[in-house]
């Protein structure tokens, strides 16, 4: 297993806020959609002494995720709306239009975050941009920028720098993890393509994906397991890795299947985990699942 010094756990922030604390309910500074763009707004808006909210629940697939009514009426009201964008929040496209509709300043960061086209190709750009964090820290860049303007207030613009050098300051320590692995061994199988970013940015190799697609909503045909299964073979790769918040069933088919000593490996994907996790923040997810892969590819055994 790696070991490398557990120095994120004191990069991380308090957890999100979901509320004030004032008796008369005020509208928060921002809301956010997902709970890793959650996680770091707060961090931004503690710092400024600002107030958000994060509209997903820990565990929540981005994918399907639809607004309540009271939630809609949070981004009505919130002087900015802070979303992935990409695609990625299908169940809330038509809410952030409404709320853009209302007068809500909705910033999608994904687009400004120069996207990779999903799996080659040449007009679907690849959601998943949270897995390379120098992306996620000119995303904090971006959210304390555009709340300083929103605002009118200077200090956002500093906080969002600060958060934005704690997420570099932490990369230093997941390429370290990642970079453990030799790099014979830096093959990826995954649920669903989720990954490339991570590929990219830290030299792995995506060989297959349980669901072929970018979204947690499509479906593998029986001759896409099956493929994928005769891969994990020609690869010898001793894990597959699965999102911790969905069935696992798909990928447990596929190792099985394969015949070989392949084990599946829970990894957060598209949520933090529960407060109190090692992976209730964003920096704390992305080191656990950089020791995750590590520890699974650097098992015993001859490189694909």
């Amino acid at each position: 297993m790696f070991r490398g010094t557990p120095v994120w756990g004191v990069l991380v922030a308090a957890a999100l806020l979901t509320g004030c604390s004032s008796s008369q309910a005020t509208a928060p500074t921002v809301v956010a959609t997902t709970t890793i763009l959650g996680d770091i707004t707060q961090q931004i808006t503690a710092c400024a002494g600002g107030t958000s909210v994060t509209l997903m629940p820990n565990g929540t697939d981005p994918h399907d995720f639809a607004a309540s009514s009271q939630q809609i009426a949070l981004m009505d009201d919130a002087e900015l709306v802070v979303a992935n964008g990409l695609g990625l929040e299908a169940g809330l496209t038509d809410a952030l239009a409404s709320a853009s509709a209302d007068g809500a300043h909705v910033l999608e960061v994904g687009p400004h975050l120069n996207p990779l086209p999903f799996n080659g190709s040449t007009t679907t750009p690849d959601p998943h941009v949270w897995f390379d964090m120098e992306r996620m820290a000119a995303a904090a860049e971006l959210i304390g920028s555009t709340l300083a303007d929103t605002t009118a207030h200077s200090d956002y613009r500093e906080c969002g720098q600060q958060v934005a050098d704690r997420i570099r300051a932490a990369d230093t320590q997941v390429s370290a993890v990642l970079e453990s692995v030799p790099e014979g061994k830096r093959v990826l199988i995954t649920d669903h393509d989720a990954f490339g970013y991570l590929a990219a940015r830290y030299g792995y190799r995506i060989a297959g994906s349980v669901v072929p697609s970018s979204s947690t909503l499509a479906e593998p045909s029986s001759a896409d397991l099956a493929a994928l299964a005769a891969e994990v073979r020609r690869q010898g790769v001793p894990a597959i890795f699965s999102n911790v918040g969905q069935p696992g069933a798909l990928a447990s088919a596929v190792a099985s299947e394969a015949g070989t000593h392949v084990t599946v490996v829970p990894l957060y994907v598209e949520s933090l985990g529960a407060p109190g996790t090692s992976a209730d923040s964003y920096i704390g997810m992305m080191m656990y699942d950089a020791t995750a892969i590590a520890d699974a590819l650097n098992q015993t055994g001859d490189s694909p």
